[in-house]
């Protein structure tokens, strides 16, 4: 039995695969806000014991290998999870749960172990481009955060470099984001990519654009308002919320265009995360794509590059568990 979490600044969600030779089935979820914990042992001991019954059920009762996606850089098998006040350590892992297969993975990292196990149905394709399945790719996702990887081939098969390209300084191209970069620095010491493409972006986006439009989830400085700003650009009745969905998008494609030219991604680019797949409409509808190509001598050669959105929110934890099955040697 394999032990997989997706381990985020807002939630945490766990999973147990049982694993039958390439066949692998969860077995159970679950889900936990992540700020509810001081610590991540405690969200290991409370799904220990809200799925005993289905570990008691189970083929193999024994936890074989564990794997976790956490949204921080990984050193010395320690994260410092980035939005979180959490130390997330392999060795006490390893102790808490009776292994000593414990694999620690950045989060991009566990999402980009998961693409090649990802079937046609879970992914869409964002632009066809011309295939290079041997090259280079990047991965993109914006969530309670924004990460980025990089996928180099090593013959034969793909290996995910985790960086925290995300924390990077936002870059404007046009005169309107040129002035939301000034009004975000009366705001913000640093301005990175990160503050505008992940959940809270949507309400800075918002309030830069008309500051006088207040929508019911703006009553409380601590709520998430993308859910009401996305839903209700994606139906049309806000002006505002269009517009913020529309730059938000832009700068995203954006972005994404940066990391294929850094990485010379002609294998392809991969957006996942939440928040993509919650705003497929916007993300199919080509202002990602345009703003995607958009670059000052490169725009040729980035419309050849093949860009999936991943459909399957799943996919940190199917990659965590194929590297835990991996470090198993099940």
């Amino acid at each position: 039995m394999i032990l997989a979490g997706d381990i985020g600044g807002t939630k945490c969600n766990l999973a147990l695969y049982e694993v039958h030779g390439k066949a692998r089935q969860k077995i159970v979820e679950q889900r936990y806000e992540s700020r509810e914990f001081p610590a991540f042992d405690g969200i290991i001991s409370k799904f220990l014991f809200d799925t005993r019954a289905e570990i008691k059920n189970a083929r193999v009762r024994k936890i074989e290998a564990a794997g976790f996606g956490v949204a921080g850089p990984v050193l010395h098998r320690q994260v410092k999870a980035t939005n979180l006040p959490w130390i997330v350590d392999a060795s006490a892992l390893a102790t808490q749960l009776g292994t000593k297969h414990v694999v620690l993975l950045n989060d991009l990292e566990a999402t980009g172990y998961s693409l090649a196990l990802m079937e046609a149905s879970e992914i869409s394709a964002l632009n066809r481009g011309v295939p290079a399945p041997q090259s280079t790719q990047a991965l993109i996702a914006a969530g309670t955060g924004l990460g980025e990887a990089i996928l180099f081939w090593d013959g034969r098969e793909h290996r995910v470099v985790a960086s925290e390209g995300g924390h990077a300084d936002f870059a404007p191209r046009t005169e309107r984001e040129i002035e939301l970069l000034r009004y975000m620095k009366k705001r913000n010491e640093f301005v990175s990519a990160e503050l505008i493409l992940s959940g809270r972006g949507f309400r800075i986006l918002h309030a830069f654009l008309d500051e006088s439009v207040i929508h019911p989830s703006f009553e409380d400085p601590d709520a998430d308002a993308a859910p009401e700003i996305t839903r209700l650009a994606l139906a049309g009745e806000c002006l505002v919320c269009v517009q913020t969905l529309d730059l938000w998008v832009a700068v995203y494609g954006a972005e994404a265009g940066n990391l294929a030219l850094k990485a010379l991604a002609r294998g392809g680019v991969w957006v996942a995360g939440g928040i993509a797949v919650k705003i497929r409409k916007k993300m199919e509808d080509g202002t990602f794509f345009r703003a995607f190509c958009e670059k000052e001598k490169f725009a040729s050669l980035l419309a050849e590059i093949p860009i999936h959105l991943v459909l399957n929110e799943d996919a940190p934890l199917i990659g965590a568990m194929a590297q835990a099955i991996r470090a198993a040697g099940i």
